[in-house]
C-alpha cells in the first residue's frame, strides 16, 4: 500500500498510531534533551545560568515562530495538495518554504546582533544575569538558520507521510545536543557558552540530515531549483495557514517577556529561575500532546482534501481522547513527585526548590483540559482554516493569559502569576469547545448535502466546505 492509499484507506486508529508514535517519541526525546541541557546548566553553572536561559527563552520562541510560520503552513498545504493529487503544486510549496526558512532567521540574527543588550534587558535580564544571557543568545543566534531548516523541513517530511524519518531527525539532534552539553560544560568547562555551542551544533547535524533526505532521492516530494524562487501566491497561502502557530509563538514571546518582568518585580532572580524550571517541565508535558496532534495533522489534512469527512472526524476524536490521556498522566506525575522533579534542576537550593514546587502545583492545576484544547486548535490548522486556528491559538496565551497576568498579581502578588495559567486554560478550553462544535455541525451538513446530490448525480459545488474559511 503506497502512502496515498494508506492515508485514504487504512483504519484511523492504526494510521494515527503509526503517524503519532514516531512524532511523540521524537518530541519526547527533543523535550528531554532540553530538560537535560537545563539540568546540566543548573548543576554545572548555577541558578543565574538558569535565569539567563529563561531570559533567552523569548528569543528562542521567536526563532521557533518563524520556523512554524513557514514549516506548519507548508505542511498543511502540502498535505492538502497531495490529498487533491496535485504533486507539482506540493513541490512548489516545499521549495518556497525552504527559501524562507533560510532568509527569515538570517534576518533576525542580524537585527539581534545590532541590539543585543537592549533586547536582553527588555526580556528581564538583571545586572547579574545579563553576562550569562548575552553569552548564550549571541551564539544561539549564529546557528538560527540551522534550527529553522531542521524544524521547518522536518514538518514536510511528516506531511508527505514519513513520520518515522521525522522522528529520526529529532532523536539525532537530541542525542548530539545532550552529549555535547555534557562535554562542553563538565569536561571543557565552557560554561553557558558550551551549552549554546552544543545546541547550534546539534541543529546543524539535524539540518544536514533533513536536507540529505530531500536531495538524495528518498523523498516523495522533491526540492527543485525552479521552486526555490519565492512567489507571493504560494508564500501568501503558506503564511495564512502558518499564521496560527506563528501567532501563538509570538504571543508566547510577549507572554514570556511580561512574565519575566512581573516575576523580577515580585520575586527577583529566584522567581526567574523558578519559571525556567516550570517551563522546562511544561515542555516535557506538552510535547507528547503536540506530537500526537502533529501526527494527526497530515491524516486530517489529506482526508479533508479528499472529502472523506467521516475519517476526519474519527481522527480528531481519537486524537482528543489520546491527548487528554497524556495530559492526565502528566498532571498525576506533577502532583505525586513535585519535589523530586524540581530537585533535578535546583542543585540543593532550598529557596528555589520551595518556590518552584509551589508554583508548579498551581500552574498546572488544569493541565488535563489541554489535550482537547491543543488537538482541536491544530485540527483547524490541518484543514487550512487559518482564522479559527489563529483565534484558538491566541486565546490561551495572549487574549486571555496576558490580561490576567497584568491584573491578578495586583491582588495576589506572585501567587497571582501562578494562578494565571489554570484560569486561562479553563476559559480557552470553553472557547475551543464552541468552535469545534460549530465546525463539526457544519461538516455534517456539508456531508449530508453531498450525499443528497450524489443520489441525483450532481458534482459537489465549488467553494464548499473543503478548503474554505467557513
Amino acid at each position: 500500500m503506497d502512502r496515498s492509499e494508506q492515508m485514504r484507506d487504512q483504519s484511523i486508529g492504526k494510521l494515527l498510531w503509526s503517524f503519532s508514535l514516531p512524532t511523540i517519541v521524537g518530541m519526547l526525546v527533543n523535550s528531554l534533551y532540553n530538560i537535560i541541557a537545563r539540568i546540566f546548566v543548573g548543576r554545572g553553572i548555577g541558578s543565574l545560568a538558569i535565569a539567563a536561559t529563561t531570559v533567552a527563552f523569548p528569543i528562542m520562541i521567536l526563532l521557533m515562530a518563524v520556523s512554524l510560520l513557514i514549516g506548519v503552513g507548508a505542511t498543511a498545504l502540502v498535505s492538502l495538495k497531495l490529498g487533491e493529487q496535485k504533486k507539482e503544486e506540493a513541490e512548489k510549496v516545499a521549495g518556497n518554504a525552504m527559501t524562507m526558512l533560510i532568509l527569515l532567521p538570517a534576518t533576525l540574527a542580524v537585527l539581534f546582533r545590532l541590539f543585543t543588550e537592549p533586547i536582553l534587558i527588555t526580556f528581564g535580564a538583571s545586572a547579574a544575569v545579563l553576562p550569562y544571557a548575552r553569552d548564550f543568545t549571541e551564539i544561539i543566534m549564529l546557528g538560527s538558520v540551522f534550527g529553522s531548516i531542521s524544524m521547518g523541513m522536518n514538518n514536510l517530511i511528516r506531511a508527505e507521510g514519513n513520520p518515522r524519518m521525522a522522528m529520526y531527525t529529532q532523536i539525532l539532534g537530541a542525542v548530539v545536543s545532550v552529549a555535547l552539553n555534557y562535554i562542553f560544560i563538565f569536561i571543557f568547562h565552557w560554561g553557558i557558552k558550551g551549552s549554546a555551542f552544543a545546541t547550534i551544533l546539534a541543529q546543524l547535524v539535524s539540518a544536514i540530515w533533513v536536507l540529505s533526505y530531500f536531495f538524495t532521492g528518498r523523498s516523495l516530494i522533491k526540492i527543485r531549483w525552479k521552486n526555490l524562487r519565492p512567489t507571493w501566491p504560494v508564500l501568501g497561502s503558506i503564511m495564512a495557514i502558518g499564521f496560527a502557530p506563528f501567532a501563538m509563538q509570538i504571543a508566547s514571546c510577549i507572554q514570556q517577556l511580561i512574565l519575566n518582568k512581573t516575576l523580577m518585580f515580585y520575586g527577583g532572580d529566584t522567581a526567574l529561575a523558578a519559571i525556567g524550571i516550570v517551563m522546562s517541565i511544561s515542555t516535557l508535558l506538552f510535547m507528547p500532546v503536540l506530537g500526537l496532534s502533529q501526527g494527526a495533522q497530515p491524516i486530517i489534512g489529506y482526508n479533508y482534501g479528499a472529502r472523506q469527512y467521516k475519517r476526519v472526524r474519527e481522527t480528531w476524536k481519537i486524537a482528543v481522547l489520546a491527548g487528554t490521556g497524556i495530559a492526565v498522566a502528566g498532571y498525576l506525575a506533577i502532583n505525586i513527585w513535585p519535589v523530586q522533579l524540581v530537585e533535578l534542576f535546583s542543585k540543593g537550593d532550598a529557596a528555589l526548590t520551595a518556590m518552584t514546587v509551589h508554583a508548579m502545583i498551581i500552574f498546572f492545576a488544569l493541565l488535563p483540559v489541554l489535550g482537547f484544547q491543543i488537538t482541536s486548535s491544530i485540527y483547524f490548522q490541518a484543514v487550512g482554516k487559518a482564522r479559527q486556528a489563529a483565534v484558538l491559538s491566541l486565546s490561551r496565551q495572549f487574549l486571555i493569559f496576558i490580561p490576567l497576568l497584568l491584573i491578578l498579581p495586583r491582588f495576589w502578588g506572585i501567587d497571582g502569576v501562578w494562578r494565571t495559567a489554570p484560569i486561562s486554560d479553563a476559559l480557552s478550553a470553553v472557547l475551543t469547545g464552541v468552535f469545534i462544535y460549530l465546525e463539526m455541525k457544519k461538516m455534517r451538513q456539508e456531508e449530508e448535502w453531498e450525499e443528497e446530490n450524489e443520489e441525483i448525480g450532481l458534482e459537489p459545488a465549488p467553494g464548499s466546505l473543503c478548503g474554505s474559511e467557513k
